[in-house]
C-alpha cells in the first residue's frame, strides 16, 4: 500500500477511474450485443435503433478516455456495415 500522501491519492483516483471504466465497457459490451442479436436475428429495424445508441455509448467511451478513438471508430464501422447487410437482404 502507498505510504505518501499524494501516493494515497493517487491510488484512491485509480479506483474511482477502474471502477468507471468498467462501468461503461459493460454498457458497451451489451450495447454492442444487442445490435449484433438484431442483426443475427435478421430484424432490420431493430438493429439499426440498437446502432444508435451503440455509436452514443461508444463515443462516449471516447470522449471519457476509456476508448481510443480509432478503436471507437473501428468498432462503429463494423457494425454499421453489418447493418446495412441486414438492410441489403
Amino acid at each position: 500500500m502507498a505510504n505518501h500522501k499524494s501516493a494515497i491519492k493517487r491510488h484512491r483516483q485509480s479506483k474511482k477511474r477502474r471502477e468507471r471504466n468498467t462501468s461503461i465497457k459493460s454498457t458497451i459490451r451489451t450495447a454492442v450485443k444487442k445490435v449484433t442479436e438484431a442483426i443475427s436475428s435478421g430484424k432490420a429495424e431493430d438493429a439499426k435503433a440498437s446502432l444508435t445508441t451503440a455509436v452514443s455509448v461508444l463515443d462516449g467511451a471516447v470522449s471519457k478516455g476509456v476508448l481510443h478513438r480509432n478503436n471507437a471508430s473501428r468498432k462503429v464501422s463494423r457494425l454499421t456495415s453489418a447493418v446495412n447487410a441486414v438492410k441489403a437482404k
